[in-house]
């Protein structure tokens, strides 16, 4: 599926503001925005969400799709689609937010009156359908879902500053655990932005704000989302490789099994989420590279899956896997700056394929692995982490040559001769029964921090991928970042670094899984 078949379906066509179609090229509205695109909803929310029309950086509003745990099986089409709809109206609020400053300036209750009241009323509506859904699938609705409708305007803050402080989660024996929401790692002599407790957002420190970076129309990233990899402290765990991938311990399962799927070199990309979004096109409101599987798009069924082509070299691996392109944000565009899901929403800037794509799958250190489910799907990360918070941020940045030092909510600025390195460990526990669950996550998990699976979850091999690009180093000049680069992200979320996610649905024959857990169950490398 080659760039020019990038095209192929009609997307969300035109639902999404025009206006900021011109915006996303350079227009003020997006431009004007991006002097508080490090908004923070401090420790006094609410005052925050009162403060001067003109300072609403961006959207904040309740994921009510992380609320859903029990959706019987009938409904979750429907309901799926309901989701799809909320971050559709999100999309359109956040655009006209950012193309109507100066009516903004002029009228202090315009934000909520002309932004805010309406998306919540949409929001209202959406989420009794969602309920209605639930019930006549035979499910029960949970309680307190009807009140997630209310979003409120995130103004600029004080910064909140976190420096030094590590990534808290657990990464022993190749188990990556996130963030567990607990903040960012700026390292030594690093200044890291954190949200606070409860989903804020970061701020830059004073000055840090900027004008414009000749990409991302306005909307991110910022002088502040960018550190100097050589100001963060090393890591001093046991079994962070060179290559930043973590071993996995010295007892358990030590093998691993390495598939090589290329690069995404036939330009394979939509911005669909068959995961999140099925039958919606657009639904992730942002581009992803895909490697792998070649028949991945919104309206792709289990048996669709099956049956594709592959790009893996061990063609008993259909499996998908897919992230959101990174872009280089030095004025130039791409094939989608005029389409939903790229300059539309936001999204633009030539789109960098990587120079390495590793995928390899290591086992538990406790014990032995089990085969995971053809068409288990897992998502790690959370590409809203910005305004959702932390709690399933899974993010890690560096350089090559510096993989001992990781960065979790700032982007990398590498040395000559070094390039940008995203590390994602994935979940590593599953329930042993589903393969999908009504928020995408209860049914795999991250192991504890002795390594061994809670609540009667089983182990399975834990893939980590290592992707590498090959970028020219950002300069910051009077708070101000030129040549930068960004994943994409949903438009509110200003492309931040913390929003980095990863996706997987595994696609193995029988065959080719049985090997991979023989050979991680017997300290074999295997590929």
């Amino acid at each position: 599926m080659g760039r020019t078949n990038r095209k192929r379906r009609s997307t969300l066509a035109n639902r999404a503001i025009a206006a900021s179609a011109a915006l996303a090229l350079g227009g003020g509205g997006l431009l004007a925005a991006n002097i508080y695109a490090s908004a923070g909803e401090g420790k006094n929310s609410t005052q925050n969400a009162q403060t001067t029309a003109a300072s609403v950086a961006t959207i904040k509003c309740p994921d009510v799709g992380q609320q859903l745990r029990n959706v019987p099986q009938r409904a979750r089409a429907g309901v799926d689609k309901e989701l799809a709809a909320l971050d559709q109206q999100i999309t359109e609020a956040y655009a006209r937010l950012a193309s109507t400053r100066q009516a903004q300036a002029g009228d202090a209750g315009f934000v909520q009156n002309s932004i805010l009241g309406p998306l919540n009323s949409k929001r209202t509506a959406t989420i009794e359908r969602i309920s209605i859904n639930i019930k006549r699938g035979g499910g029960t609705a949970p309680s307190g879902v009807g009140n997630l409708s209310k979003c409120t305007g995130w103004s600029a803050g004080q910064p909140n500053t976190n420096a030094g402080q590590g990534n808290n989660g657990q990464n022993n024996g190749g188990q990556g655990q996130g963030n567990n929401g607990q903040g960012g790692n700026a390292g030594q002599g690093g200044q890291a932005s954190q949200p606070p407790a409860g989903g804020g957002a970061s701020q830059p420190p004073a000055g840090g704000g900027q004008t414009g970076n000749g990409g991302q129309g306005g909307n991110g990233p910022v002088a502040a989302d960018f550190q100097d990899i050589r100001t963060v402290q090393p890591s001093n765990k046991r079994g962070v490789g060179a290559n930043g991938l973590a071993a996995n311990g010295r007892s358990g399962s030590r093998g691993t099994f390495t598939t090589s799927c290329g690069t995404n070199g036939n330009d394979n990309h939509n911005t669909d989420n068959v995961i999140v979004a099925p039958g919606v096109t657009n639904g992730a409101h942002h581009l992803h590279d895909y490697v792998g599987n070649q028949n991945n798009d919104a309206f792709a069924s289990d048996e669709d899956l099956a049956a594709s082509e592959t790009t893996c070299q061990n063609q008993g691996d259909k499996s998908s896997y897919f992230w959101p392109v990174l872009r280089l944000q030095d004025g130039s565009q791409d094939f989608d700056q005029n389409n939903d899901g790229g300059g539309k929403e936001g999204n633009v800037g030539k789109i960098l394929q990587a120079s390495q794509a590793q995928l390899k799958f290591v086992g538990n250190k406790k014990g032995n692995v089990v085969a995971m489910p053809t068409a288990l799907r897992i998502i790690t990360g959370d590409a809203k982490a910005f305004v959702n918070g932390l709690a399933n941020a899974n993010t890690n940045w560096s350089c090559t040559g510096f993989e001992n030092r990781q960065l979790t909510d700032k982007y990398p600025i590498c040395p000559r001769g070094s390039s940008v390195v995203r590390t994602t460990n994935f979940q590593s526990c599953w329930d042993g029964q589903n393969i999908d669950s009504a928020n995408h996550r209860s049914h795999v998990a991250f192991v504890q921090a002795d390594g061994t699976c809670a609540n009667g979850f089983k182990a399975i091999p834990q893939l980590q991928v290592r992707l590498v690009y090959k970028v020219a180093a950002p300069t910051i000049q009077n708070g101000t970042v030129k040549n930068a680069f960004a994943v994409d992200s949903f438009p509110e979320n200003l492309h931040k670094p913390i929003t980095d996610h990863n996706d997987f649905i595994n696609f193995f024959d029988a065959n080719t899984m049985n090997k991979m857990v023989n050979c991680i169950n017997t300290g074999k490398q295997c590929k």
